[in-house]
C-alpha cells in the first residue's frame, strides 16, 4: 500500500526534547525522480509502468502527513490549525483524517473505510459505477468507495517496499495479498497480516468484490513499522496472524474489549511478530491493539516501563472521556507513556487503536515505497530495483485476484499452505 495525502501534521518537536530522540530526517528528493522513471524497462508490464509514473509523477516521493522531528526549536503552527497542545497525560491532539499521523518508530497509518457496492464475475465494480473517477489514483469518495491504484479491482496493484514492515488489520471484508517471493493469500473478518519488506520485495493488495448478491464492505487498517538500521535489508517475510488466534480480552465486567495484536498486556502476550522485527525485542514495548467499549466502560493504559511514543486514534463512537477530558470523536493524541492513562466510554460503540513504540532513533531517509537510513541508501534502494525489481513478478496479473471461493488461506514462499483452525 502507499502513502497518499493528508492535509495536515502534529507539532511535535516537543516531543524531542521530551523523550531525548535524536534528529529524524524525513526527506523528499526531487532530483531522483528521474531515476525512478529510469528504472522501467521498455518492455516492462503496464501495471508497473503505472505505478512508477504514479510514484513519480503524483508526488508519493513527498512524506505526505509524516511527521519531522527536529532536535531543538519552537513549535510550528499547524498549516490548518488542526493541531492543540494537550495537558497532563496528553501532550497532543490532532483531527484525523484519512490518513492518520504517527510517532517514531510508526511511519504511516491509514483507515480504510470502504462500502463496496455488488460485485460482477470480475470481482469489481459495475462499469458504470466507475464513471468521473479518477482511474488508477481514485482516493476520492464517491459512491461510498474508492478504487485506489485498481483500475478494475479495486485496491493496489503491484508495487515494491523496502526497509520497514507493513502491518494490516482486516476487520471487515477481504484482501489479496500476492509478492515476488511466490507467497499468496485471503485474509479478512478480524486478520492480521504482519509483512516485513526488509531488503525488498514486491506486493499487490487487491480488495475483490466477492459477494455479487450484497455489498462488499472493506474496512482495515494498514500501519507501517520502521525497521532498525541492522535490520534494513533482512530477507523478506509474511506472517499471518488469524482472528482466530490473536488474543481477547475483556475488562471491567466485559463492558471493554481488548484485541491485543502486538505486546503484552498483563499476563497475555500477542503472537509472535517476524523475526526480524522492532517489536521482537520486549524491551521496545511494541504495542498495537484495538480497544472497543460499551457504555459506562472503563479502561486504564498502564505506565510504560520506559520513555516510548504512545498514540491513540478515537475513531468511532463518542463519549470518550481521557482522565476526565471529553474527546471530540476522530480525536488522535500523543500520550505521555510513563503515566497511567484513565479511559472512560459514556456511551457504547466507542473505538480506539493504539499504537505504542520504543522509537529507534536513528535518521530516517524516505522516497515513495522506500525507507533508509541515508540519501545514498535510497539511492542504492531506486538501484537495486532498477536491476533486480526485487525477484520480479511471476503472476499472471499485477491485480491478483485468487478467484471466487470465499475462503481464508496463506501460501507461503515455501509452498506450505496454511488456514485458519475455525
Amino acid at each position: 500500500m502507499l502513502p497518499i495525502s493528508v492535509g495536515h501534521r502534529p507539532k511535535v518537536s516537543n516531543l524531542v526534547n521530551r523523550f531525548g530522540i535524536k534528529q529524524i530526517f524525513w526527506q523528499r528528493f526531487p532530483e531522483l525522480d528521474g531515476q525512478l522513471r529510469a528504472c522501467l524497462p521498455k518492455d516492462m508490464k503496464k501495471g508497473r509502468r503505472l505505478f512508477l509514473a504514479v510514484l513519480s509523477l503524483t508526488g508519493l516521493a513527498t512524506v505526505f502527513g509524516w511527521w519531522r522531528l527536529r532536535s531543538a526549536g519552537p513549535t510550528e503552527p499547524s498549516s490548518n490549525g488542526s493541531n492543540e497542545r494537550g495537558d497532563g497525560v496528553i501532550l497532543e491532539k490532532f483531527k484525523l483524517d484519512f490518513q492518520w499521523p504517527v510517532v517514531e518508530p510508526f511511519l504511516f497509518c491509514v483507515h480504510h473505510y470502504d462500502h463496496y457496492p455488488k460485485g460482477n464475475p470480475r470481482f469489481a465494480p459495475e462499469a458504470s459505477l466507475l464513471e468521473g473517477r479518477n482511474m488508477g489514483q481514485d482516493f476520492v469518495e464517491k459512491n461510498g468507495f474508492r478504487m485506489y491504484h485498481g483500475m478494475e479491482v479495486p485496491g493496489f496493484p503491484v508495487h515494491p517496499h523496502r526497509g520497514f514492515e507493513t502491518v494490516t488489520i482486516v476487520r471487515k471484508g477481504y484482501v489479496d495479498h500476492a509478492d515476488s517471493m511466490g507467497a499468496a493469500g485471503r485474509y479478512g473478518q478480524g486478520d492480521v497480516q504482519w509483512m516485513t519488506a526488509g531488503s525488498g520485495v514486491q506486493h499487490s493488495e487487491m480488495f475483490p468484490l466477492l459477494k455479487q448478491t450484497e455489498e462488499n464492505t472493506v474496512e482495515l487498517f494498514q500501519i507501517w513499522l520502521n525497521l532498525p538500521r541492522r535490520s534494513k535489508m533482512v530477507s523478506a517475510h509474511f506472517k499471518m496472524f488469524w482472528a482466530e488466534d490473536i488474543p481477547k480480552l475483556n475488562f471491567d465486567e466485559n463492558r471493554v474489549k481488548v484485541n491485543l495484536i502486538a505486546g503484552r498486556l498483563g499476563e497475555v502476550e500477542a503472537l509472535a511478530p517476524p523475526p526480524d522485527s522492532w517489536a521482537g525485542d520486549p524491551k521496545n514495548e511494541v504495542q498495537i491493539a484495538l480497544i472497543k467499549f460499551d457504555a459506562g466502560g472503563t479502561y486504564s493504559l498502564p505506565a510504560s516501563q520506559t520513555v516510548t511514543n504512545r498514540t491513540i486514534y478515537f475513531f468511532a463512537g463518542e463519549g470518550l472521556e481521557v482522565d476526565g477530558q471529553r474527546i471530540s470523536p476522530k480525536t488522535g493524541m500523543v500520550l505521555d507513556s510513563q503515566k497511567p492513562t484513565k479511559l472512560f466510554a459514556k456511551t457504547g460503540g466507542v473505538e480506539i487503536l493504539l499504537l505504542q513504540a520504543k522509537p529507534i532513533g536513528e535518521p530516517i531517509f524516505q522516497h515513495g515505497p522506500f525507507v533508509m537510513n541515508t540519501r545514498e541508501e535510497i539511492i542504492s534502494t531506486i538501484d537495486d530495483y532498477r536491476r533486480t525489481e526485487f525477484g520480479g513478478w511471476s503472476w499472471p496479473r499485477n491485480d491478483m485476484v485468487h478467484g471466487p471461493q470465499i475462503e481464508r488461506f496463506a501460501k507461503y514462499p515455501d509452498g506450505r499452505i496454511e488456514k485458519p483452525k475455525v
